[in-house]
């Protein structure tokens, strides 16, 4: 970046911090979203739930299945929706 055009886009910079942080923000939302390790507790967490009787089976089910496209997200193709 040259110094005129980093002098012209100065004002610029707050707006490119933010835009920086959201995406930083949205990386670490999508890591937690679909880490292997975290779907698979959230899995022991509905297995516990149904045992316990605070969920019957048809809700764990749906959950059970929420979880596996989260699990299966990465692993597709690209392309492939």
């Amino acid at each position: 970046m040259g110094l005129f055009t980093g002098l012209a886009t100065l004002p610029l910079a707050p707006v490119r911090g933010v835009v920086w942080l959201a995406e930083v923000l949205q990386e670490q939302a999508e890591a937690q979203l679909y880490d292997p390790g975290r779907i698979a507790a959230e899995m022991r967490d509905i297995a516990d739930a149904v045992a316990a009787g605070e969920m019957d089976e048809q809700e764990a089910a749906e959950r059970e299945e929420e979880l596996i496209e989260r699990l299966t997200h990465n692993q597709r193709p690209a392309g492939d929706f």
